[in-house]
């Protein structure tokens, strides 16, 4: 077999995936035939193809949350990524929000490439501020096995395209220890317990804005997306304040907190509540009515190699991917159950639907939410500190 031959039938390997841009370059060492390939007896698309195996890695850059939700990641998407493609996965954490778009800011174009967004909260944010781009959905064909009823608040922002994917949702509701904390209660009362005085000083809760006047709202009566009575609001967050041992900033201590018994009662995300559960810890946890449902997506930043960052976001939507990263985090992934068989383990998990509607699941609006951002923010930053 002559070298062309040789060497089509390794291109023809490393198109199909079965072989490394690293490994590729590799077998044509081994086969003598690195050099004058390039040559009269490839075809124009060869030797394109041959350029852009032969290109230098990519660096990609993304930023997560952090703790098991980026293990997952990396174990499950990333290190094969950089495996079958050669290019390079830089991570970073943050544990806000608001923080990471404080770096973003003070970022230079490109600095930032994918990042593991609030859902619609930060998409939208971040459109505003002309960070979003176009993604081009032929480059991420695992995009149709993504429930519609998750792509279409982002479509709804930027006008039919999209600079994100849908990738997790779950819930915020409310997480208590069993041994002291009984499951009727909880159901009778509902968001209401984490006010209660029995429980007083052994009550937690997360120390964001909005999850703060979600629950205030609920324990007034109101609808979350449409409040009527804010004072009513800041009140009920002054009178739970009363009743806190303290607010807690992060998932790693949340889950400390319940685990140790610090606290009885708190409001929580359901991926953490099932880490726990699984790790043994008699922590139960319950969905109120209205209760805070959420999710989060990879957002594509302006400035990004925007055909390696598709190409890992397609990589992470590959149904054995996304299953093992929700298995790895504990939030169900976005993949469709009428068109993805997600296992055993996935449809156990606090929030997961298995209709793909979410109909029954209640999503923040993020106009009004985001319209209430800086009064409502700084509001609740003055009862924090106990104003």
């Amino acid at each position: 077999m002559d070298d062309t031959k040789r060497y089509e039938r390794l291109l023809q390997r490393y198109r199909d995936g079965d072989i490394s841009r690293r490994g590729f370059f590799g077998l044509l060492g081994v086969a003598g035939i690195a050099t004058g390939v390039m040559g009269t007896g490839l075809t124009a698309a060869g030797r394109q193809a041959m350029a852009a195996a032969a290109a230098d890695p990519v660096q990609v850059r993304f930023d997560g949350w952090g703790g098991v939700v980026s293990e997952a990641f990396r174990k499950h998407a990333f290190n094969p990524y950089e495996q079958k493609t050669g290019n390079e996965v830089v991570e970073g954490t943050f544990a806000s929000g608001d923080e990471f778009l404080t770096r973003v800011k003070a970022g230079q174009p490109g600095e930032y490439n994918l990042f593991h967004a609030s859902g619609v909260f930060d998409y939208a944010r971040y459109t505003d501020l002309g960070y979003g781009v176009t993604l081009n959905e032929d480059n991420i064909p695992n995009l149709k096995l993504v429930m519609p009823a998750l792509q279409a608040p982002y479509r709804e922002v930027t006008n039919g395209t999209l600079s994100a994917v849908p990738y997790d949702y779950g819930t915020t509701g409310i997480a208590y220890n069993r041994d002291h904390v009984s499951d009727e209660e909880v159901k009778e009362l509902g968001a209401a317990i984490l006010w209660s005085d029995k429980y007083a000083g052994k009550i937690g809760g997360w120390n964001d804005w909005r999850t703060r006047i979600w629950y205030g709202a609920l324990k007034t009566g109101q609808d979350p997306n449409n409040i009527q009575d804010m004072d009513a609001v800041w009140e009920a967050l002054r009178e739970h304040r009363e009743g806190l041992l303290k607010y807690w900033t992060s998932g790693a201590e949340l889950m400390n907190l319940l685990a140790s018994g610090e606290i009885y009662l708190t409001e929580a995300w359901s991926g953490r509540v099932a880490a726990l559960q699984q790790q043994g810890e008699n922590i139960g946890y319950h969905d109120p009515k209205n209760g805070f449902a959420w999710q989060e997506c990879l957002m594509v930043l302006k400035g990004s190699p925007m055909a390696a960052t598709e190409e890992l976001v397609n990589f992470m939507l590959e149904p054995e991917v996304a299953i093992a990263v929700a298995e790895g985090q504990n939030y169900p992934p976005s993949l469709d159950p009428n068109k993805v068989d997600l296992g055993e383990k996935i449809p156990k998990l606090p929030a997961f639907d298995p209709t793909g509607t979410l109909d029954g699941l209640t999503f923040a609006k993020p106009a009004y939410w985001n319209g209430h951002e800086q009064e409502w923010s700084k509001m609740f930053g003055r009862i924090e500190k106990g104003y």
